[in-house]
């Protein structure tokens, strides 16, 4: 009998040591709140409407968490507009920050998963905003991988990644940048998933390309908005 209390109680002991690793508490809802967020450019306009965060700018802009991450686990919805202008969105991460080349403000650099309602289909790429740009699916002439990037566990582009984006619907990504290992999905679809050892550290953001109405005339069609955005270290 006591041999059996002493194992049941070393058990429980056990049990009690093992770290949560991601439990909800360790969870940021980056969209519960403006103060999360710092915008380091000389452009953009982002506000919060009823837990959606609505986006619009000029230019091609990113706006930045404040607080820096490594390894995390980082999920987000984003729904794009119905709109004939170009527009293109993406969640920037693990970014560092550089002088903007209009002499104004900062501009951001780093990882990208690539939110493109275009006839390309390429939701759920990776794009190395200001560096090597398109790293999966490979460009003709806008692809430069280096020695970091070390391996692409999922180059074939197919069709279940080119449609696993919904146009018009809200998309959610998740996002796994877990040292040099890199995952991202699109409504539940594994788009990328790639060993790269450029960065271990940096920012999260969320992007808005530009839109030449809203600088031609004002016109705020071209809004994008994004949703339940939250980062989890692991």
């Amino acid at each position: 009998m006591l041999k059996t209390i002493i194992a049941i109680a070393a058990a429980a002991l056990l049990l009690g040591c093992c770290p949560n690793t991601h439990s909800s508490k360790d969870t940021t809802v980056l969209s519960s709140s403006l103060t999360h967020w710092n915008n380091v450019y000389a452009d953009g306009e982002f506000e919060l409407v009823n837990g959606e965060m609505h986006l619009i700018s000029h230019g091609n802009w990113f706006l930045l968490s404040k607080q820096q991450y490594s390894n995390f686990i980082f999920e987000a919805e984003v729904l794009m507009p119905d709109v004939e202008e170009y527009s293109n969105s993406g969640f920037i991460f693990r970014a560092q920050t550089r002088p903007h080349k209009s002499g104004k403000g900062l501009e951001a650099y780093g990882y990208q998963a690539e939110v493109d309602p275009s006839p390309r289909k390429w939701s759920g790429g990776l794009y190395d905003q200001g560096r090597r740009k398109w790293l999966n699916p490979l460009h003709e002439t806008r692809s430069h991988p280096d020695a970091d990037f070390a391996e692409n566990k999922s180059p074939e582009w197919n069709e279940n990644k080119r449609e696993a984006y919904r146009h018009l619907e809200w998309n959610k990504y998740r996002i796994e940048a877990i040292h040099n290992e890199i995952k991202i999905f699109v409504n539940g679809v594994l788009t990328t998933h790639v060993i790269d050892l450029k960065d271990s550290q940096g920012y999260v953001g969320i992007q808005h390309h530009g839109s030449k109405s809203y600088t031609g005339s004002g016109k705020r069609t071209n809004v994008i908005k994004f949703r339940n955005i939250q980062i989890t270290p692991v």
